[in-house]
């Protein structure tokens, strides 16, 4: 069987060293494998989208080397397949009328501003319309097993419970819609973020009500400040594009990206690491981007 990966960047933000680290992992092991790689822009957010932000996202992938199997498809029109799955998934869907703040109040134990709460159950067995649709989780682990972090088994309903999959049928939560795209785009593997690790139990059981197996999994520790917390303009300037505009050379932001990870040293193409790949060979811990590594990419 073909190998198929994808890259699936999103406009709602502009292309920084950490997306790439990620594609950089998902296109190296997909080739390797002698595989497909498909670019889908996932843009169902459409407040959030700047106008020419996709434009400007290929743009850089090219300039970095990157390239990808077949048209890119772009979410925003691909609503009718989403609303064939909201269909497909009637039976195990419900409305649900509770805010975050109602969710909150059910809580037994203090939380953070951005933690993801426990559903406690409130709508389920409600006929009232609401503003959102939740998937019912049954009891019992889900398990799977990540190329880097090996098996994994997550307890969804003791968790995050009965999880929203939806606010429409035609505009479904991330959860819903990587699966649906997935499985249009024959997609066998997926490599991504590590912070997804724990929300892929959700789309493994949204796939088995759906009647398929999953893909193979891939999670990329991330390039974090030095909080810990995922980068954003107070870690400094990782965008792709402030680098380009100082004058560094893709080479240089693929090379220090590709020995960030156990894959070598020097100015580098994603093509010219294919050789070296392997998920053996690749760091399992975080990176963390301090000023001075940021100042290593500098012209």
């Amino acid at each position: 069987m073909t190998v198929v990966g994808r890259l699936a960047p999103s406009p709602t933000g502009a292309l920084h060293l950490g997306n790439v680290r990620t594609f950089l992992w998902a296109w190296l092991s997909a080739r390797a494998q002698g595989g497909r790689v498909l670019l889908r822009v996932e843009d169902l957010d459409q407040p959030r989208v700047k106008p020419g932000a996709v434009e400007t996202m290929i743009d850089e992938l090219r300039w970095l080397g990157f390239d990808w199997d077949g048209e890119v498809a772009v979410q925003s029109a691909r609503r009718e397949l989403y609303r064939a799955a909201h269909g497909k998934l009637a039976g195990r869907l419900f409305s649900c009328r509770c805010t975050r703040g109602d969710i909150a109040a059910f809580q037994s134990a203090p939380h953070e501003e951005d933690q993801e709460l426990r559903y406690p159950g409130t709508c389920r067995g409600s006929t009232a319309s609401g503003l959102a649709w939740r998937f019912r989780v049954e009891p019992g682990r889900v398990e799977f097993t990540d190329r880097l972090f090996g098996l994994q088994s997550i307890d969804v309903a003791g968790t995050v419970g009965d999880f929203v999959a939806a606010k429409t049928p035609d505009q479904p939560a991330y959860q819903l819609a990587v699966v649906v795209d997935d499985l249009a785009q024959g997609v066998t593997e997926v490599v991504r973020g590590d912070d997804l690790l724990a929300s892929t139990a959700r789309q493994v059981i949204l796939l088995r009500a759906l009647g398929h197996e999953p893909p193979a999994y891939g999670h990329v520790p991330l390039v974090v400040g030095p909080d810990g917390r995922r980068l954003a303009k107070r870690h400094g300037d990782a965008r792709i594009a402030s680098l380009r505009e100082r004058g560094v050379p893709a080479e240089r932001i693929i090379g220090i990206l590709a020995e960030g990870s156990g894959l070598g040293a020097g100015d580098a193409t994603p093509a010219c690491l294919v050789k070296k790949w392997s998920w053996d060979r690749v760091s399992r811990e975080r990176v963390v981007l301090t000023p001075e590594r940021l100042a290593a990419f500098g012209a």
